[in-house]
């Protein structure tokens, strides 16, 4: 479930004059910005930002960033910027910003649909004039590259069929591949885990905790080390429940010193239309707080105004 939801009747001329008022003159109404953009869904805000070209002569986007600065600038252009542009942007910062962002590979490719995927592909291509592929391969290497390139070709079987007794043997494969013998065969961990259905592999998690005694996660985390183990890890997190792997992203972006606002920002301004209230509740189950107060607590000014809006309330 959605906390951003948009409205059922508006004006995107009203609302992109309302916007120009708030940034015209001497000084920025950050509020009105802020209540303008997080009543509006993003296709809504799509229509404003034509309406404001068509009715006003000017950028809305040049406007904003000349106006705005810092984590609140970046949550507001994340949130004027299409679904599929803004995973393709995050995309690319993270392979050809200073350094790679492996999280924000990661987080992205294992929890977009292949529908999802598909458009990410198209988009990336047009937007840079190489594959997402391509990049991924340039910039990552070995086995976790190989994963990667397997869930950026967005090719995961998503029927709901359980095959049992292709289940018993994927989870017998993965014993084998891992706990059962010296050192791991880590690509039969990647071809089942980036490939077979989500009801498929909650069976194989089942049996496979029959076989081994112990869960799929923790022979991962004995097995693999680094950005390998990462990126399984958060494949089988996505696949048992996605909105706790969110919930847990946030967690982990503003817990100790410090905050990962790359990661905390992306996570709200991409989730706040398709589950924020699922990842609210997960986030208040697992950490025993709502996540409303820890960005609360973690954030200030109109950055923490605008997470809390996309957040939607206190639980």
């Amino acid at each position: 479930m959605a906390t951003i939801k948009g409205v059922s009747s508006f004006s995107a001329e009203q609302e992109a004059h309302a916007l120009r008022k708030a940034m015209k003159g001497f000084g920025t109404d950050e509020d009105a910005i802020i209540e303008i953009l997080t009543k509006l869904n993003v296709s809504q805000r799509q229509q404003v930002l034509i309406t404001y070209k068509s009715s006003i002569g000017r950028d809305l986007i040049d406007d904003l960033k000349s106006e705005l600065s810092g984590n609140f600038e970046r949550v507001i252009i994340g949130m004027m910027t299409p679904t599929t542009m803004y995973d393709v942007h995050e995309l690319r910062r993270a392979m050809k910003g200073a350094g790679t962002d492996e999280g924000c590979l990661i987080e992205i490719l294992a929890s977009r649909t292949n529908e999802e995927i598909r458009r990410i592909n198209e988009n990336y291509k047009c937007q840079y004039g190489c594959t997402l592929e391509e990049d991924i391969v340039s910039d990552t290497s070995s086995l976790f590259r190989r994963v990667l390139v397997s869930l950026a070709t967005g090719n995961r079987d998503e029927g709901t069929y359980v095959d049992d007794a292709l289940a018993q043997q994927d989870a017998q494969c993965l014993y084998e591949a891992g706990e059962k013998r010296w050192g791991t065969d880590e690509v039969q961990f990647m071809a089942i885990l980036c490939t077979r259905n989500r009801y498929h592999l909650l069976r194989v998690f089942d049996v496979y905790r029959g076989i081994a005694n112990k869960d799929i996660t923790d022979s991962i985390k004995s097995e693999m080390s680094g950005d390998l183990e990462d990126a399984l890890l958060a494949v089988v997190k996505c696949v048992r429940n996605k909105p706790a792997y969110f919930a847990e992203r946030l967690y982990k972006s503003m817990k100790g010193l410090g905050t990962d606002d790359n990661t905390l920002i992306r996570v709200m301004v991409s989730r706040s239309e398709i589950d924020m209230l699922d990842i609210r509740r997960e986030f208040l189950t697992m950490y025993g707080k709502s996540l409303y107060s820890f960005i609360k607590g973690d954030c200030s000014g109109d950055y923490r105004k605008v997470l809390l809006r996309l957040c939607g309330g206190e639980d």
